[in-house]
């Protein structure tokens, strides 16, 4: 299939599901631009084109798709070579961890805007859980989540550790990640070229001051 000429990006510089679009893009090494949005203060035509008033969206010409783990599906299908295993069942399950992994984001950006340290520590709690049911699921033969081969799953779970990364940096006793297993997973993901590059270079200050700004529990830690 010959990939569209153009490809753009709606997206907000914080948005951790707008980050797993930018590194599957980047992964491909496909050509497409980038357009910022404030959600605070939605422009009228976003409304008009994203049906669930949400980032990501992606704009193929004329065509509108939302939802990040579908657009990375349609980059996958459209720029070879696939990203997503070619067995229908394996294919399945890592579809299955892509949305668990959804799951996770909540859980940390509950952990982030939680109010009060009992609440803070429950999402910790929930969140360390989480890790543990991943970690049951990675491959033993390579660093990635499939073994040697990067995947939809690690695009999809990266945000993730890069935002965990820029937390227990300012808050070294915040330690979700303590088994040589997962702890190989973040550092290849943390290392890797579209990863680093797909948030703006100021995100780790414009994170915490945001986290500062509404004046959240976990800014209390820094």
């Amino acid at each position: 299939m010959q990939p569209p000429s153009s490809l753009e990006l709606i997206s907000f510089d914080l948005c951790p599901y707008v980050q797993r679009s930018v590194i599957t893009l980047l992964e491909k090494g496909m050509n497409f631009k980038i357009t910022y949005i404030d959600l605070a203060n939605r422009p009228d035509w976003f409304t008009k084109i994203s049906p669930l008033g949400k980032v990501p969206v992606l704009r193929v010409g004329d065509a509108v798709i939302f939802e990040s783990a579908v657009i990375n599906e349609y980059i996958d299908e459209i720029h070879p070579p696939a990203l997503h295993p070619s067995d229908p069942l394996q294919r399945a399950l890592n579809r299955a961890w892509i949305e668990f992994g959804s799951g996770l984001l909540v859980n940390q950006y509950e952990m982030m805007v939680a109010k009060d340290n009992a609440s803070f520590d429950k999402k910790c709690r929930e969140t360390k859980e989480k890790l543990a049911q991943i970690e049951r699921q990675l491959s033993t033969a390579g660093a990635f989540f499939n073994g040697e081969k990067f995947s939809l799953v690690d695009a999809a779970i990266a945000p993730f550790f890069m935002r965990l990364d820029i937390l227990e940096r300012r808050i070294p006793a915040l330690k979700l990640i303590t088994t040589p297993r997962l702890e190989k997973w973040r550092d290849m993901m943390l290392a890797r070229p579209s990863v680093q590059q797909s948030v703006i270079k100021t995100f780790p200050d414009k994170l915490l001051a945001y986290l500062h700004q509404e004046n959240y529990y976990i800014a209390s830690l820094f």
